[in-house]
C-alpha cells in the first residue's frame, strides 16, 4: 500500500506519533510519503524532552521513508532545506496524493 501523510502542525506529540505511524507502516512493507506542511516545516526543529521527533523522523527516512517540505512554508519560516528535509512543492504534494492508496493528515 502507498500512504501518504501530511503533517502541518508543530505539536511535537502529533508529529512524534505521525512519524511513529511512518516507520510502523514502512515495517509492513507499505511506502510511506511525509509531507511537511505549514508548521510541519518546523518538525526537525522541535525540542521537548518527552517526544524525540528528530530521531524518529531520522528512523523514518532511515527505513525508506521519504520526506519532503513545503519550500514556501519554509521560506515563510526563513528556514532552508537540507538532507533531511528536500524542498518540495505543491505539485509534488499533489502528485503524492494521486499516487497514494491512502492519505492521512496530521
Amino acid at each position: 500500500m502507498k500512504v501518504a501523510l501530511v503533517i502541518a502542525g508543530n505539536d511535537p506529540e502529533t508529529v512524534w506519533n505521525a512519524f511513529r505511524f511512518g516507520v510502523f507502516a514502512l515495517g509492513q512493507d507499505d511506502e510511506v510519503s511525509a509531507f511537511l506542511l505549514g508548521k510541519g516545516v518546523e518538525a526537525e526543529r522541535i525540542g521537548d524532552e518527552r517526544f524525540a521527533v528528530r530521531a524518529v523522523m531520522e528512523e523514518f527516512v532511515a527505513k525508506g521513508g521519504r520526506l519532503l517540505a513545503c519550500g514556501s512554508c519554509l521560506e515563510l519560516r526563513a528556514q532552508k532545506s537540507d538532507e533531511l528535509c528536500p524542498v518540495s512543492t505543491m505539485r509534488d504534494l499533489h502528485a503524492l496524493v494521486a499516487e497514494s492508496d491512502r492519505v492521512l493528515t496530521f
